[in-house]
């Protein structure tokens, strides 16, 4: 449970990175899909199952929390 909650985190932090919605998605798709992957290994679940649903929270954490853009 541990090294989940430091994956999961360490994804979230990770996930800020990008200026639009498009490249936050992107890269928190592919930040949640390599960390799924990992937790899938390291607990003997699917390693595909966990990289599928670890890169569709990536992805949605990434769009979500987007910056909002301010006209000056």
């Amino acid at each position: 449970m541990r090294s989940l909650c430091l994956v999961l985190g360490t994804c979230l932090m990770l996930t800020a990175c990008g200026d639009s919605k498009t490249s936050r998605g992107v890269t928190g798709g592919l930040l949640g899909a390599a960390g799924g992957a990992g937790v899938g290994a390291a607990t003997g679940t699917s390693t595909m199952g966990g990289a599928a649903l670890g890169g569709a929270a990536g992805a949605a954490t990434g769009v979500l929390t987007a910056p909002k853009k301010h006209n000056n």
